[in-house]
């Protein structure tokens, strides 16, 4: 068992010795993990690896085996990580892509290979997209997605691979901008962590974004993280406000079956209600043809929507796609409903991500 504090201190269980080891680093802002490997953000801009497959053995020598992985050119605070092993990763070596975001908003992506090894992982490509701190970053099989904490954000990213592995040419192509307004309240004392809208989901599935407008909403509404499209809203059955929630993905019970995808939800009455996820995403492509992302509330307008984003790839394949005209969030209606019984400030530090104005 590994524990860490924000403060800078790793430390391990030995289950054999029944006690604790630790060590000194950096103060750590973020962490991932992949395979055996433990990466650490930290706050000087320097990213530290610990194999975990070296313990306990190497445990004897009072040795954690802390090593300096990279470290930010720019000396930001890394605020956010996010570790994709290829399909070459293998006893013989690591096939490592590591996407970061940092406290100025920048997001780069490193790559590291077994004939590297012994070096440092190579700055592959860096983003200069975001004005406030990267609270989230995401990499996976087809996209890169990162999310920042003023008005929470959302940058999104074709990537493209051969065999497993990231593409140089033509690498990564601009796909999406969008944001996922939250409101928080001025005496919530939830942890942000168990209401933060992702986004969620394996790195080999497709991942999403769960919207909560204010801390006592009732309902929540899930959208597409590559995109930003909505793929259903969630009510709370029994008219409970929902204070916490997260994604999950379990195997399915029979063999070779794909994993499910779940939504927990707590309630403020003490209940728990599970959502299938899964049943949800299939509805959603099977409505809107083969090509995922062309849902929106009113269906002869996505499918003017869907032409238009076709037309907008065709023109300019790197072309940004904008989706604030037909965002899979709340519309104005819903939005009044949510906030009807709710005083909304503008001026308060801590309302939204962002101490500027709730909404716009």
């Amino acid at each position: 068992m590994v524990a860490l504090s924000k403060s800078g201190k790793v430390g391990i269980w030995h289950s054999a010795t029944q006690n604790w080891q630790a060590q000194d680093v950096q103060p750590i802002s973020c962490y991932d993990t992949a395979g055996s490997s433990l990466i650490l953000g930290c706050a000087n801009g320097s990213m530290n690896h610990i194999d975990m497959q070296k313990f306990p053995l190497r445990m004897k020598d009072n040795d954690l085996l802390v090593t300096e992985l990279f470290r930010d050119p720019n000396g930001d605070t890394i605020t956010s990580l996010s570790v994709f092993l290829t399909p070459k990763t293998s006893a013989c070596g690591n096939w490592i892509e590591i996407a970061y975001g940092t406290s100025n908003g920048v997001v780069n992506l490193i790559l590291q290979h077994p004939e590297t090894a012994g070096h440092q992982p190579v700055l592959f490509q860096s983003y200069n997209i975001h004005n406030s701190p990267v609270v989230r970053v995401s990499l996976n099989t087809a996209h890169l997605i990162s999310v920042c904490s003023e008005y929470n954000h959302v940058r999104s990213w074709n990537v493209t691979r051969f065999r497993g592995m990231i593409n140089t040419q033509p690498g990564t192509v601009p796909l999406a901008s969008f944001k996922v307004l939250t409101l928080d309240s001025t005496d919530e004392t939830t942890d942000k962590q168990y209401n933060h809208p992702g986004p969620y989901g394996d790195q080999d599935s497709e991942q999403v974004l769960v919207q909560r407008l204010i801390p006592n909403a009732q309902k929540l509404f899930v959208r597409l993280a590559s995109t930003g499209e909505r793929i259903c809203t969630v009510d709370s059955v029994e008219d409970s406000p929902i204070t916490a929630f997260c994604v999950h993905e379990l195997d399915g019970q029979k063999l070779g079956s794909r994993l499910r995808k779940h939504l927990f939800c707590g309630n403020g009455n003490g209940s728990v209600q599970v959502w299938d996820l899964t049943s949800a995403l299939d509805q959603f492509h099977l409505k809107n043809g083969s090509n995922p992302g062309h849902q929106q509330v009113n269906p002869p307008a996505a499918a003017n929507q869907a032409e238009l984003i076709k037309s907008q790839l065709a023109q300019s394949p790197r072309s940004l796609i904008n989706l604030s005209n037909y965002s899979g969030g709340p519309t104005p209606q819903e939005l009044l409903d949510v906030i009807d019984d709710n005083d909304i400030c503008c001026s308060t530090p801590s309302l939204s991500r962002c101490p500027s104005a709730a909404f716009q």
